[in-house]
């Protein structure tokens, strides 16, 4: 009996311990199922706070009186400078472009692509590359216009700048891709070669093809220009330098290689041989940007093209057009530079995964300054 109440009471602490163990186990497998459901949502939350504020792929139109420079800054914060402006004007555009640069917050210029030898594209390199380190330089090649002086100087000063400089050097081929991370850029147009099969999603039959009557072949360096289509999700963008009519006609017809485009830059500044019904209907852009001088480009014929296409919403200008008079520009508050003004205003383009845009003109304050176009 005496021996029978220390053997009950060690059983029964035996069945307390293991009963206790197995409510710690059972407590702690609790806790740790509350904690995984609680960090699962709050990663649920951040997924969707972060996709809401996602970072856009930002677009700076920068003035350049006529000539192109556009800065494309990604999400990774890698930069893509297309074309330099003109030479000359006491390094002007150079400046304006290092202005920008500085107020997107690069020291850099990660890729610049030249489009083409025309000196209002590649005339600001050799200035340029005196004030921002270039990691790499993309063009299509040689130039193709050897009997315009202006061009071929243009040309070989760039020539100068590439043999000195340490920086990679691209051979822009249709088909391949400029590698940014998060950004698809794919080359559309070189040296008068395009891309062989569509884009995916596009490949279409172009019903505006009609309405674009064929053009003789273009002989300059404007048919030679690289262009670019760039795809950040949904959202999609397209800049083809100063293509002409004709070369946009085998781009876009029978089939559409391009597809539906979100933003549209215009081509060739909004002169007439550019910018067809088969290109502009064919894409049918939600945002135009067009980046004309105030006495080149913006031309009547090319300007209503593009307003009268189905899906816009919304076309801005770098300058008042001397072409376009009081019923080819847009209103004041969409042009960045107006009337008899060179005052370098800028243009910057937001371009967000879903689609959305966003478009801000730096000559403007306040909510004037800024409008936002839904998908």
């Amino acid at each position: 009996m005496c021996l029978s109440i220390p053997v009950r009471f060690f059983q029964f602490c035996y069945s307390l311990r293991r009963c206790g163990a197995r409510i710690a186990i059972f407590f702690l497998v609790s806790i740790g199922l509350i904690l995984a459901i609680s960090t699962q949502a709050q990663n649920s939350n951040f997924r969707k706070k972060k996709i809401s504020i996602e970072t856009p792929l930002t677009v700076y139109f920068i003035d350049v009186e006529g000539g192109q420079s556009t800065l494309f800054v990604t999400p990774s914060h890698q930069s893509l400078l297309v074309d330099t402006g003109w030479p000359d004007h006491a390094g002007r555009d150079a400046a304006r472009i290092l202005a920008v640069a500085k107020l997107a917050g690069l020291d850099h210029i990660d890729y610049l692509l030249i489009t083409h030898f025309h000196i209002d594209h590649v005339g600001g390199v050799p200035n340029l590359a005196q004030k921002i380190p270039i990691g790499t330089y993309i063009d299509h090649g040689v130039n193709r216009e050897t009997g315009n002086a202006a061009t071929q100087q243009a040309w070989e000063n760039y020539q100068k700048v590439l043999a000195h400089s340490h920086a990679r050097h691209i051979l822009a081929k249709p088909g391949e891709s400029i590698p940014l991370a998060g950004v698809t850029a794919t080359i559309i147009s070189a040296d008068g070669n395009l891309i062989d099969t569509p884009l995916p999603g596009a490949g279409e039959p172009n019903s505006y093809c009609k309405d674009s009557p064929a053009r003789s072949p273009d002989e300059t360096e404007n048919a030679r220009s690289v262009g670019i289509v760039l795809q950040y999700d949904k959202a999609r963008l397209v800049d083809l330098g100063d293509l002409t009519w004709d070369k946009e006609m085998e781009l876009m017809c029978p089939v559409n290689k391009l597809g539906p485009m979100d933003v549209y830059i215009v081509s060739h500044h909004g002169t007439a041989i550019s910018g067809s019904p088969a290109l502009v209907d064919g894409i049918a852009p939600r945002v135009a940007i067009m980046d004309n001088g105030e006495n080149k480009g913006g031309s009547p014929s090319a300007w209503e093209i593009i307003e009268k296409s189905l899906r816009l919403k919304g076309l801005w200008q770098l300058h008042f057009s001397t072409q376009g008079g009081s019923q080819h520009n847009v209103t004041a508050d969409r042009i960045a530079n107006l009337q008899g003004g060179s005052d370098g205003n800028y243009i910057r383009l937001s371009l967000y995964p879903d689609g959305a845009v966003t478009v801000f003109n730096s000559r403007l304050a306040g909510q004037a300054a800024e409008r936002t176009i839904r998908p």
